[in-house]
């Protein structure tokens, strides 16, 4: 089997956390329907009160939902993504924002360097020269403090840490302990990617960042939490294990004749 052949075969598990997308949820699942990959979409809607809720059932009957799970309350972006996780049943599971700051488009090329096995875990880099909308300077500068603290303690050299585009094979996924509820499952996952001696890659992502009017949750608290989870997933348990791929699993090398 070639790696294309590998790449057609894989199934991405698309996890999308929701909390408060009605403006946005229905035109982003139809963007993820166009992707050209064997998908299964799970949505977790973490306690919204603004009307998506009830949208999304009509949008599951509608077949852009695989799995839907509805939180009975708020608990957390890292407590939807942990729901979403659990019921992942493709090869690859890739986490995928509501509020279409993130293209859905990025996921074949994310997928390639898992498909055809160089990569365990793929981050989509804001900071790697895509097109990007300007904004936000100090949120920026946030975000690069962040990655810098996060590979001291990784020793990673990733641009984008807090990235919400990133991709691990399920089977890899699903051997991270991971426990945080809220924005720190960023951090998290990047500390245990790295206590697993996971293979990890960048590749460049578009990016279109929303204003706060335009409904944009994550603030300067949560950078400041961002700190407290990337020391304590580092230095305290619980830790992952070094992981290895089973070996049928892993995708042949083509030969040259």
């Amino acid at each position: 089997m070639c790696a294309l052949s590998a790449y057609r075969s894989m199934i991405v598990s698309i996890v999308i956390p929701v909390y408060n997308e009605a403006p946005t949820v229905e035109r982003l699942l139809r963007r993820v329907a166009a992707v050209e990959v064997s998908r299964e979409v799970i949505v977790v809607d973490d306690g919204s009160a603004d009307g998506t809720r009830e949208l999304l059932p009509g949008l599951r009957d509608e077949g852009l939902i695989d799995q839907l799970f509805l939180h009975e309350r708020n608990r957390g972006k890292g407590a939807a993504l942990r729901t979403g996780f659990g019921h992942a049943t493709g090869d690859v599971t890739v986490v995928q924002d509501a509020d279409l700051e993130y293209d859905p488009g990025e996921i074949p090329r994310l997928l390639e360097p898992i498909a055809d096995g160089r990569a365990d875990a793929v981050y989509g880099s804001r900071f790697l020269g895509a097109p990007r909308r300007a904004l936000f300077f100090w949120h920026t500068m946030g975000n690069r403090f962040l990655t810098l603290l996060s590979n001291v303690f990784t020793n990673l050299n990733l641009t984008d840490m807090e990235t919400c585009q990133k991709m691990v094979r399920t089977d890899l996924l699903r051997s991270l302990p991971l426990t945080v509820d809220r924005f720190g499952i960023e951090p998290e996952i990047t500390a245990r990617l790295a206590q697993a001696r996971a293979r990890v890659y960048e590749l460049p992502i578009s990016y279109d960042g929303r204003t706060y009017a335009e409904g944009k949750k994550i603030g300067w608290k949560d950078g400041v939490a961002a700190i407290w989870f990337i020391l304590r997933c580092n230095l305290f348990g619980p830790r992952a294990r070094p992981w290895v791929p089973p070996e049928s699993s892993r995708p042949p090398v083509d030969k040259a004749e």
